[in-house]
Order: structure tokens, then sequence, then C-alpha cells
């Protein structure tokens, strides 16, 4: 019974991470095409302003990130499962 209570629990967390993932990587990519890059008034009171690289690292930063970790989370669960055959 608590073998099945943590492998539900661990299925619930990886589901939410995944949800959150993809909201930082559809974010970091839909931000530079929300800004406006040639206008500083368009950012600059954003979080990471007033500087253009400032504002990018703080809302497309977190979306490299996560994109980085679920590549990485993947590609040790594939190897995981090559070993195991």
């Amino acid at each position: 019974m608590e073998a099945e209570l943590r492998k539900a629990l661990s299925a619930v967390g990886t589901i939410l991470g995944l949800i959150i993932a993809l909201y930082f990587i559809v974010r970091a990519a839909i931000e530079p095409f929300v800004i406006d890059l040639s206008d500083p008034s368009t950012y600059q009171n954003d979080w990471g302003g007033p500087s253009l690289a400032g504002v990018l690292a703080v809302h497309c930063g977190p979306g490299v990130l996560a994109a980085v970790i679920v590549v990485v989370i993947v590609r040790r669960a594939r190897a995981k499962a090559d070993k195991l055959r």
C-alpha cells in the first residue's frame, strides 16, 4: 500500500512539474514577441529592467533552465529504460 501511494504521489509530482516547466518554456518563447525589443519604454518597468538583457534574463531564463532540466530528466529515463532491457 505504501509503495502504491509513493508511486501515485510521484506521478502527481511529475505531472505538476511538467505543467510548471511547460509554462516557463512557453513564457520564454513568447516574451521576445510581446515586448518591442527596439523600444525600451515597453520593458523598462518590467522585472529585470530597465535593461533588455535583464528583462530577458528574468523572463526567459527560467524557461531555458526548465527546458534543460526536462531534457536531462528524459535522457536519464531513456538511458535507465535501455539499461533494464
